[in-house]
């Protein structure tokens, strides 16, 4: 019988992961984050820095169908009508909604909205479209972990210390075991993300663990 248990190398200490049990969640690798021409990129940002985790996402993705697990995908942005856009993240936002070389920055149905081509999701693979950072704010993200009874969550994707971060807090409150891969994750600035890291497995694991994703896929192997 195939193992479906196993130990991850991890901070600050193993992580147990039952495969049946875990979700790998994807989080907002957008064309507006990742490719040039994007929201990032008209923030000011390098987008070279949230780019060049794709072929380890890739190799992760790759493994979670493999395995079969629950694979989720995030990607925040709003209604076309920005009825979900909060005046302050407007004032903020950088251009919300407004028309940018991907369409309408930020809004759903726009090009630079969707996950990038190398890591569009496959048939039967959860789509989840959030308004703001975290993912379980205003979504159905935690009836869908509890309908497929999920307790732990591996977690890659973009920014590091704003999305990738709010989603672990909130997911730690509500009980769930978080791994994030560290070089499945970026920041635009590294050390936001190095300080990410460390926020999260500091303290025996306040928030969670944090591996590298060769330690997952070995183990997993």
């Amino acid at each position: 019988m195939m193992t479906k248990e196993f130990t991850i190398q991890a901070k600050p200490y193993g992580f147990e992961l039952d495969l049946e049990t875990t979700a790998l969640i994807i989080i907002d690798m957008q064309r507006d984050f990742l490719y040039p021409g994007g929201f990032g990129e008209q923030l000011g940002n390098d987008v070279s820095t949230t780019s060049s985790i794709i072929p380890n996402v890739k190799r992760v993705l790759d493994k979670a169908r493999e395995k079969g697990m629950l694979v989720i995908h995030t990607r925040e942005g709003h209604r076309p009508d920005l009825t979900d856009l909060p005046a302050s993240k407007a004032k903020r936002g950088g251009g919300i909604g407004e028309e940018g070389p991907m369409g309408r920055i930020l809004v759903r149905g726009e090009y630079g909205h969707d996950i990038v081509d190398e890591l569009q999701p496959i048939e039967g693979e959860v789509i989840l479209d959030k308004p703001g950072k975290g993912a379980f704010y205003q979504t159905d993200l935690e009836t869908i972990l509890k309908n497929k009874n999920i307790k732990s969550l591996l977690l890659a994707g973009v920014t590091t210390h704003v999305c990738v971060q709010s989603t672990i807090r909130e997911a730690n409150d509500r009980g769930y075991e978080c791994l994030m891969l560290e070089d499945c994750c970026a920041a635009f600035d590294k050390k936001d993300h190095e300080d990410s890291i460390r926020m999260i497995n500091q303290q025996g694991g306040i928030f969670g663990w944090t591996t590298e994703s060769k330690n997952l896929l070995e183990a997993i192997n």
